[in-house]
């Protein structure tokens, strides 16, 4: 039987069993949390063509139409993976090889998310004032994603070194 220990990155009394569980639960928590808003998103962007407005749009809406369409499809594939991935693994007895991959998915998942929203942002904004707005506000979005969602933790990460 493994002896509980202070873990030394988490001061914990887990075992390496039990901490690897307790990161299952957390990412799939997570994950829990970010799905709803790219299944909402996806789920947008596949009625947006039904629009009588579609067929109107213009060239450059399109590909911004298109690519996000294609980033928002990656992020579902990417955070959905960890849970098939987990049903296909769980008897292997290998949960710290799913949480290490469900977390790179994960990481994956939402910068695809962050882009596929700046996406939207962008049509959107394009759709309602064609002009420099385009630009600055999609610019602003992609800034914001880069500091809230990575620039702050990488930072916190290298202050602990």
């Amino acid at each position: 039987m493994e002896a509980s220990s202070v873990h030394p990155e988490t001061g914990r009394e887990e075992t390496e069993k039990e901490r690897v569980d307790r990161n299952l639960q957390e990412l799939l928590g997570e994950l829990r949390v970010a799905l709803p808003g790219v299944q909402v998103l996806f789920a947008f962007l596949l009625v947006v063509p039904f629009n009588q407005r579609f067929a109107s749009i213009t060239q450059f809406q399109r590909t911004i139409f298109f690519v996000t369409l294609l980033f928002a499809t990656s992020a579902c594939i990417c955070l959905i993976a960890p849970t098939i991935h987990h049903r296909i693994e769980f008897r292997q007895q290998d949960k710290r090889r799913i949480v290490i991959g469900a977390n790179w998915l994960a990481v994956v998942g939402l910068s695809f998310l962050a882009v596929a929203m700046t996406g939207a942002i962008m049509l959107i904004t394009d759709m309602l004032y064609r002009s420099t707005t385009v630009a600055i506000v999609a610019g602003c979005v992609a800034l914001l994603f880069a500091l809230v969602w990575y620039a702050v933790p990488v930072r916190r990460l290298l202050a602990q070194d």
